[in-house]
Parts: structure tokens; C-alpha cells; sequence
């Protein structure tokens, strides 16, 4: 049993283990929405930062949580450099040019993805500065670019691959947008590729690929029927703008799937986790279970599970039935040795604690059908905190949860800890 009377079952996910690893250059957080998604990712970016590790969290959930308890005003497209970060004394990673046994020194950075801004950047890094303009300029690109089905998860594959080919970062921490799109970046590439070799695209690009005059007559008379067709469901001017933006980003099609491929390739390769995050709860298991099995389906490397807001109580031997039973003998007989006010008190607190029990308990059954399915899935569970994480003090709070070495805390695995405490920083 754990120090909360929850009973541990499963693997362990030992958190530390995998941030200290050299080896492990890449994680993924993913889950469901209002799961604590993003603090996870805040929280493991920070602690990997001061054990010793070089850090940047890409959020692409457009909520401003990330910023707000890092310290800073705003997130955009630019990784920003998160203030306070302290080393943490006994951190296994240590600078080889630095004397003494002191912290190695590490750092956070925190950036959130700017769709458009990175198609642009794709654009101007991959395009002659004329065809660079025409294809920013072009109607058609300015709404795909800002909101079209698809291409903000294939910028984030572009985002992602960017900053693995900086090699400026030891870790790179992804946090995904919530519900099951989170994943929808992992078919990023086959999207791509199919639009790419769609018929209408095949079409609209023919006619710069097709040599000689006669050859052009025959397939612009073609053309003519067809574009006339288009013309007619979308718009002479929408259809002028496809075309126009097609012929200017022709040569760059095949390096967009390239790159989107080797992404996708360096998300399946040793160094990168995947760690799902989930709620105690049916629903939000129920969506870890689809991503699960999706991420196995893609031969995805899975970390584990991370367990978020599990209640806990300092009395786990008071069952809900004994306190509601000393409740209710409270309400009706009362005691002699103590006030009607006191005892009334006392009653509610009883009650409270049977609430807290019977939640416990169902969501011991709920993980518990969790681990009966997925056995081989190591898992770490994080006590719920009484608040919200809103600053680097609570991403501390949650980072020695997830390691199992806050005071009183759950170690890894629900062995409880006796009041040992988190390891102390260097300030």
C-alpha cells in the first residue's frame, strides 16, 4: 500500500532516470484535455534543467499556463530563457570541465508554436527570394498557413525537426494539443504526402511538368474544362490563387515530405519518449488506453504513464464506513465530553474524510482496470496539490511528485517515503 491506502500495482516510471539519460533527447507529453498536461511538461522541462540538462518545452496548446508559471509575459515562435532556475545538489550530471562536486550548471527555455511563422520561416529557408514573396503573398497560402485543416500538425513536425537539428538543447520537451488530435502530428507525413499527390494537385501542377507546345495545347485545352468545373464549385478567384500558389511552391513539395519523414523517423528512433498523461478517472483512462495502443500501433516508444491528481489522506486506516458510522453517532447521540458545535464539526470532518475515501477507492479501481489491460506500461502516480500551479515553486512541487521525493510524498512505484524530502538546491 502507499502512504495515501492506495494499492500500487504495475511497473514503476522512474522519471529521473529517464530526464538524467543522456540518451533521451526528445520527450512527448500526451494526453486528453484538463489532465495537467502542460504543468507535466513545465514541470519535467524544469526539473531536467536543474539536474543538470540544457532544456527547451515546445507547447503547441495555445492556453498561456506555460508562461504564466514560468515567470515569463508570453510565449511565441522564439525559445525564451525561464528565469530562477537553480541546480539541483546530487544531480548525477556534471559539467567535466567544472571543478568540485558542485551542480552542473542547466538551463530552460519555453517557446509556444506560431503556425504561420513557422511556415513562413520553411518558406523563406527553402524558396529564392522572388518565389519566397510570390508564395507569401499568395491568398491562397495566407489562409493556409493560418488555420488550415492539418497544417498545424505538420508545423510541428517542422518545429520539432528544427530544433533537433540545432542540436542547441539536450532535451526537447513536447507539449501537444489536448483530445485525441494530439497524436494527429504523427500522420503528419502520409497527410502531406496524399495531398501532395492528390488528383487536383497532380492536375493543377501538370502543365509546368509537360514539355513541348503540342503536348501544352492538348493538356491546357484539358485544363480549360476542368479549371472551368473548378471554377464554378470554388470560385474563378480561389482556384487562380491554388494554382498560382501551386506552381510557386512546386519545387519545395518534395522537401516538405522529406523532412516531415526524417521528423517522423526521429520520433520513432532511441532517444525519443513518449509519456501519455491521464486523470484517475474513467473517461480520461479511457482516452490514455486510445493512445496507448495508437503509439504501439506506430511503434511509437512509450515511457510510460503519468497519473495526475490522485487524492490522497493522512489516515488511510479510517475507512468511509467507520467515519461515517462516528459520524452518525455523533448527529444523534452526541457526547458527553464535548460541545453540540465541536461535535457537530467533528461529524462533518468525519464525513469529509468517507468522501475522500470513496473517491480513493474508485479511482483505485479505475487504474487498477487500467493496469489489468496495459500491464507492461510503467506508471507514476502524482498527488493531487491543494492549488494551482502557478509559478517555478509549484512546477518544483510537482517535478519532486513525479520523482517520488517530495516530503511524505509517493516514490515510484508507491513505495512511501518517510519525510526524507526533496534534494536540496544550490540558491
Amino acid at each position: 500500500m502507499t502512504s495515501n491506502g492506495v494499492r500500487s500495482t504495475g511497473k514503476r516510471l522512474a522519471v529521473d532516470e529517464l530526464i538524467d539519460d543522456p540518451g533521451t533527447r526528445i520527450v512527448v507529453c500526451c494526453g486528453s484535455g484538463g489532465v495537467g498536461k502542460t504543468t507535466t511538461a513545465a514541470a519535467i522541462g524544469l526539473r531536467a534543467a536543474e539536474r543538470g540538462r540544457k532544456v527547451v518545452v515546445l507547447t503547441i496548446d495555445p492556453a498561456r499556463r506555460l508562461a504564466q508559471s514560468m515567470g515569463l509575459t508570453e510565449l511565441d515562435n522564439t525559445p525564451r530563457v525561464v528565469k530562477g532556475v537553480v541546480g539541483m545538489a546530487g544531480a548525477p550530471l556534471r559539467d567535466p570541465d567544472q571543478d568540485g562536486d558542485g551542480p552542473r550548471e542547466g538551463e530552460l527555455q519555453a517557446m509556444m508554436l506560431d503556425m504561420k511563422r513557422t511556415f513562413d520561416e520553411v518558406v523563406l529557408a527553402h524558396a529564392e527570394p522572388e518565389r519566397a514573396r510570390a508564395i507569401l503573398e499568395n491568398p491562397f497560402y495566407q489562409s493556409l498557413s493560418a488555420g488550415f485543416a492539418g497544417t498545424q500538425e505538420y508545423m510541428a513536425m517542422e518545429k520539432l525537426g528544427q530544433l533537433r537539428d540545432a542540436e542547441e538543447w539536450d532535451l526537447i520537451v513536447v507539449d501537444t494539443p489536448p483530445s485525441r488530435s494530439a497524436l494527429d502530428f504523427l500522420d503528419a507525413p502520409n497527410r502531406l504526402g496524399s495531398f501532395l499527390d492528390g488528383r487536383v494537385i497532380r492536375i493543377l501542377t501538370a502543365p509546368a511538368k509537360v514539355g513541348g507546345r503540342s503536348a501544352m495545347r492538348f493538356l491546357n485545352a484539358g485544363m480549360g474544362l476542368l479549371t472551368g468545373t473548378l471554377g464554378k464549385i470554388f470560385g474563378a478567384q480561389l482556384l487562380t490563387d491554388v494554382q498560382t500558389f501551386v506552381s510557386a511552391m512546386d519545387s519545395m513539395f518534395g522537401g516538405f515530405r522529406e523532412r516531415a519523414d526524417r521528423t517522423y523517423q526521429l520520433l520513432k528512433a532511441p532517444g525519443t519518449a513518449f509519456l501519455v498523461v491521464a486523470a484517475p478517472e474513467r473517461d480520461a483512462l479511457r482516452e490514455a488506453a486510445y493512445f496507448v495502443d495508437r503509439l504501439a500501433a506506430d511503434r511509437m516508444p512509450l515511457a510510460g504513464l503519468v497519473l495526475n491528481r490522485v487524492h490522497g489522506t493522512g489516515a488511510p486506516q479510517l475507512t468511509a464506513e467507520r467515519a461515517l458510522a462516528a459520524a452518525e453517532a455523533l448527529e444523534e447521540n452526541g457526547s458527553e465530553h464535548s460541545s453540540p458545535e465541536a461535535e457537530l464539526l467533528a461529524a462533518g470532518l468525519l464525513r469529509l474524510h468517507a468522501e475522500r475515501m470513496q473517491i480513493m477507492v474508485r479511482e483505485r479501481r479505475t487504474r487498477d482496470r487500467f493496469v489489468s489491460v496495459y500491464p507492461d506500461v510503467p506508471i507514476v502516480e502524482v498527488p493531487a496539490l491543494p492549488g494551482d500551479v502557478h509559478d517555478l515553486e509549484g512546477l518544483r512541487a510537482i517535478g519532486d511528485r513525479l520523482s517520488g521525493t517530495a516530503p511524505g510524498g509517493t516514490a515510484p512505484g508507491g513505495a512511501a517515503r518517510d519525510g526524507g524530502g526533496t534534494a536540496a538546491r544550490q540558491r
